[in-house]
C-alpha cells in the first residue's frame, strides 16, 4: 500500500509537525507500506524533527505568502500551479491513501482532484474556536463555516482528536484518533529545578500574556523560581509580551525562543503551565506527562480535560481565570510532595496514549475502513 501525507511545511516547530514526524517514522520503519511526504512550501529547509530516510519527500515549491490571507490575489494566483503540481505528483506515486494534515486553502480543492484516492483530513485545532469565538452572526462567517462542512463531506474520512470535537462535525465519516506520546522517558537521575515551563508557538491563541499576568501576582513570593516560555512565531506579539513583562515588572520570567531539546528542558523543570484560549489535543501536555511534569492548565475546549486527570496528574483551572491560575501554581510550588506525586501519576497515565496503541488505530483505519472499500 502507498500512503502519502500532505502538509505545508516541516521546518517550523509545532504540534502538527511533531506528531506527523512520529507517524511517518512509525509507518516507514515498522510497516511494509511505501510512505510519501508531500509539502507545498518547505523552501529548502531541513526538517525540524527527525524523519526516517525511508520516507520519500517531495516539495511542490508553491510557496504561498504567509504574512497575508490565503484569499489574497498574491496567493490565489498560485492556486492553479499548486493544483497542477499536486495532481502531477499524485499521478506519479499513485497513493492508495492521502492524509491531509494541515489546514490551508488546499483543503478546499484536494478532495476534488484525488480521483481513485481515499482521502483523510486531520483536524488539529478545535472547531469550538470557529463556532464560538468567531462572530457567527456575520453572513460571511456563516458562509465559510457552511462551505467548510460541505467540503468535509467530500473527504473519505475526517479524523478528530477527542470525543468532544466529534459533536461539531455533522458528517458520518468522522473517526476519533488522539495524538500519542512516542516514548515513556526514564527520569532516573534527573535533577528537577525550580522552573515553570510553557511551550508553543507565539500566537494570540496561546495567551502567554495570561501566564505573565498570573506570574506577576505571585512571582515576588518565589524569588528562587523562574518561568521559561519556549516558542517562536509572531514577532510583533513577541515584542508585546516583552513589553508586558517590563511594564508589570514581572520577576524571573523569560521568553526563551524555540528549542530542539524541549524534552530535556521539561525533564529539568518542575511544573508545566498552559493558558491557551483553546487546544484540541496538545502534544506538549502529552510530553509534559511523559517527562513527569505536573500540569496547571486552563480548562479550555477541549484538549486539556481529555489528557489531564484533574487533581491526579495536573490541575484544570477555570478558563481565563488568571487569579485562580496563580493560586494553583502557588499551591504546587509550595508542595513538593504533591508535585512528585502528580509527576509519577502522569508518567503512568500517559501510557494510555502510547505510540503502539494509537498507531494501531491508524492502521485499522488505513487497512480496514479504506482498503476494503475499493
Amino acid at each position: 500500500m502507498v500512503i502519502a501525507f500532505y502538509t505545508d511545511q516541516m521546518y517550523l516547530h509545532g504540534g502538527i509537525e511533531k506528531i506527523l514526524s512520529q507517524k511517518l517514522n512509525y509507518l516507514a520503519d515498522k510497516t511494509n507500506y511505501s510512505i510519501h511526504l508531500i509539502t507545498s512550501e518547505q523552501k529548502g529547509n531541513n526538517f525540524c524533527y527527525e524523519v526516517s530516510t525511508k520516507v520519500n519527500h517531495k516539495d511542490l515549491e508553491v510557496n504561498y505568502k504567509r504574512d497575508t490571507s490565503y484569499f489574497s490575489f498574491t496567493n490565489l494566483k498560485k492556486v492553479p500551479k499548486h493544483i497542477i503540481r499536486l495532481k502531477q505528483h499524485l499521478n506519479k506515486i499513485k497513493p492508495d491513501v492521502l492524509v491531509v494534515c494541515n489546514y490551508a486553502f488546499d483543503f478546499y480543492f484536494i478532495p476534488f482532484i484525488t480521483k481513485n484516492i481515499k482521502t483523510i483530513k486531520e483536524f488539529h485545532s478545535s472547531r469550538y474556536f470557529y463556532e464560538k469565538e468567531y462572530n457567527l452572526s456575520s453572513k460571511s462567517q456563516k458562509m465559510i463555516l457552511n462551505l467548510n462542512k460541505w467540503v468535509e463531506k467530500r473527504y473519505t474520512n475526517l479524523v478528530v482528536l477527542n470525543k468532544d470535537e466529534r459533536k461539531h462535525y455533522p458528517s458520518e465519516n468522522v473517526v476519533i484518533i488522539p495524538n500519542f506520546s512516542a516514548s515513556n522517558t526514564s527520569l532516573e537521575g534527573c535533577l528537577k529545578k525550580n522552573i515553570i515551563i510553557a511551550a508553543g508557538r507565539v500566537a494570540p491563541i496561546k495567551q502567554f500574556d495570561h501566564l505573565i499576568q498570573s506570574w506577576s501576582i505571585i512571582g515576588d513570593k518565589y524569588p528562587d523560581w523562574e518561568v521559561h516560555i519556549y516558542g517562536e512565531g509572531d514577532f510583533i506579539l513577541t515584542e508585546k509580551l516583552k513589553k508586558l513583562i517590563k511594564d508589570l515588572e514581572v520577576p524571573n520570567i523569560y521568553l526563551k525562543g524555540a528549542t530542539n531539546y524541549l524534552d530535556k528542558k521539561m525533564q529539568e523543570a518542575s511544573i508545566f503551565a498552559m493558558t491557551s484560549t483553546t487546544e484540541c489535543f496538545p502534544m506538549v501536555l502529552l510530553e509534559s506527562l511523559n517527562n513527569g511534569l505536573p500540569i496547571v492548565s486552563y480548562n479550555c475546549p477541549y484538549g486539556p480535560c481529555n489528557i489531564i486527570t484533574n487533581n491526579e496528574d495536573g490541575v484544570l483551572v477555570a478558563h481565563n481565570n488568571r487569579d485562580e491560575f496563580a493560586l494553583k501554581l502557588s499551591n504546587l510550588i509550595d508542595d513538593k510532595s504533591l508535585r512528585n506525586r502528580m509527576g509519577k501519576n502522569g508518567s503512568k497515565n500517559v501510557k494510555r496514549f502510547n505510540e503502539e496503541i494509537i498507531m494501531q488505530q491508524w492502521l485499522d483505519l488505513l487497512e480496514k475502513k479504506l482498503l476494503n472499500d475499493f
